[in-house]
């Protein structure tokens, strides 16, 4: 069974979907050894994490498509990428699926702004038109080809037009043939809620910390009818906190001891699988 059949497995099984954002391939094997049966390539933590620049559409597609191809050979369980707009018109919407699709993804997400795009959580989101957009995923559907990559089609329009609109796009986007829907943007239960009622079938819903969607457990998202729930920036945020808490020890203290809790190096070298690759040394190393 391929990525995407295991995908599409735990897709049409009874429970959610709870797939954490993972900025990097280091942050994608923690997501797994953590029990996790999915990981989410975060835009904004891949932008960071190259760049340390905020996620406003300064990655190419080649950057993405290498990091996604990184995180595919760092993990066994799928990973679900952002493609951001399919940077560029229907020829660059073919050639990105393709390029995800042997990169070894299990799902990409396309979303609705003009370039360059920006977070969904950001102010100042333009939206192409609605037609055009769904011409645009059905682009997408068509570039898949036999392949079963699953294609999610993302609206950001519930900041930048309210959430009638978002749904409106939703709906519009399934009609398109996508295999899901993602109403992207959301800071508040009520828009949770709003979605959950309005729109039907198969979805995804992403919950940012430091918003009042935390409050919402994965089983009551299930309870609305959500398939999936990213939450794209949970390792991220968590990870960048205990780096600057622990520099902060370090410049203040002039030592690492008694600093954060880390780490052990032996458990480091556990995660990046250091093992595999001294029996490899053993048995074929000169």
């Amino acid at each position: 069974m391929n990525q995407t059949e295991k995908l599409r497995s735990l897709l049409r099984g009874p429970r959610i979907l709870a797939a954490p954002g993972a900025p990097d391939s280091l942050s994608a094997r923690l997501v797994e050894q953590a029990g996790f049966e999915a990981v989410y390539m975060t835009g904004f933590g891949a932008t960071a994490t190259r760049l340390g620049t905020p996620d406003i559409g300064l990655l190419t597609q080649t950057e993405m498509t290498e990091h996604a191809r990184n995180m595919t050979r760092a993990v066994s369980i799928p990973v679900i990428a952002d493609a951001d707009t399919g940077y560029g018109g229907p020829s660059n919407i073919h050639r990105t699926v393709r390029e995800y699709i042997q990169a070894g993804v299990a799902a990409i997400h396309l979303e609705d702004q003009v370039a360059p795009k920006r977070c969904g959580q950001m102010a100042g989101i333009r939206l192409m038109d609605r037609d055009e957009a769904a011409f645009r995923l059905k682009a997408a559907l068509e570039a898949r080809g036999n392949d079963d990559l699953v294609i999610i089609g993302r609206t950001d329009a519930l900041p930048a037009k309210g959430a009638q609109e978002a749904i409106d796009r939703a709906k519009l986007y399934q009609d398109a043939g996508v295999d899901l829907v993602f109403v992207d943007g959301i800071k508040k239960i009520s828009e949770i809620e709003a979605v959950a009622r309005a729109v039907s079938g198969p979805k995804v819903v992403s919950i940012v910390d430091g918003n009042e969607t935390v409050a919402l457990k994965a089983s009551d998202l299930e309870e609305m009818g959500f398939t999936v729930v990213f939450y794209a920036l949970t390792a991220l945020l968590s990870a960048t906190r205990a780096v600057a808490n622990a520099l902060a020890h370090l410049r203040d203290a002039g030592t690492p001891e008694g600093g954060p809790a880390q780490h052990s190096y032996a458990d480091f070298c556990d995660i990046v699988d250091l093992r595999f690759h001294q029996d490899l040394d053993e048995r074929f190393g000169r």
